[in-house]
């Protein structure tokens, strides 16, 4: 088993105050985790960790068998994909070349890199297989939200990344939206063998079916941990959200109601 993160024993401390505290988290090839939790609960600040833009206060965390510290954080992100459905573009730019940005990790095309026709190529297989094929020459401004978030898992797999850091890709979509991203999340984990991911939301339907593992945050420390079906209950999501629900899971799916 390879493991690509491996946080142990973590704290952050700002203020005197702790956003986690004693937080432990391993991730191997091939694995899929949810980090769940209601607002405040630290899951920013751990995927800040996860993604080599932040230090921990105390504990040790190893991200693609680095330890941070010891290690470039800058060149060490370039091996991460994260997707950030927040993230801004402010010129007129295709779905395909937004894609290639990813090789450079800029905001837009870098003049000083020559894209070759295998890169254009690449480009084209990661938006069929999310989907998005046939708005290749859509401009960003005029696309949907959902397709403004596959077309970003997309830019993030350009380098071939171990690890897709995926912070609440769902977020603000519609119905059918959500649906066709999770369907594409799950083809591509399913065509990625060795690919791990660590998915962030508040919501459990806006989990794929796909996820294999858990963890739930609630005031900076971890209330579960572990395979889903024993981290995602009725008990331990009833108590990460200090409210009282029922759990259920259909068709590899979960909701929860009061």
């Amino acid at each position: 088993m390879t493991l690509l993160l491996n946080a142990v024993d973590i704290d952050v401390v700002r203020s005197k105050r702790y956003l986690l505290r004693e937080v432990s988290m391993s991730v191997a090839a091939g694995e899929h985790w949810a980090l769940l939790g209601p607002n405040g609960a630290g899951k920013s600040t751990l995927m800040a960790i996860l993604g080599a833009r932040l230090h921990p206060t105390h504990g040790s965390v190893d991200v693609l068998g680095e330890r941070l510290g010891k290690i470039d954080m800058r060149e060490l992100r370039t091996h991460i994909g994260h997707v950030d459905p927040r993230w801004r573009i402010d010129i007129p730019m295709t779905a395909h070349d937004i894609v290639l940005t990813g090789l450079t990790n800029t905001p837009e095309l870098d003049q000083r890199h020559d894209y070759s026709p295998a890169e254009h190529a690449r480009a084209d297989e990661l938006l069929d297989l999310l989907g998005m094929s046939s708005r290749r020459e859509a401009l960003w401004q005029f696309m949907s939200q959902g397709e403004r978030g596959r077309t970003l898992i997309a830019r993030a797999l350009m380098p071939r990344p171990k690890l897709l850091l995926l912070d609440e890709p769902a977020t603000g979509l519609d119905l059918a939206a959500r649906e066709r991203l999770l369907t594409s999340i799950d083809l591509l984990r399913s065509q990625q063998d060795e690919l791990a991911t660590v998915l962030v939301t508040h919501h459990l339907e806006d989990l794929p079916a796909s996820t294999t593992h858990a963890l739930l945050l609630a005031d900076g420390e971890t209330v579960a941990s572990g395979p889903v079906d024993d981290a995602l209950t009725t008990d331990t999501i009833s108590k990460c959200f200090d409210h009282d629900v029922v759990v259920r899971r259909i068709s590899g799916r979960w909701s929860a109601t009061a």
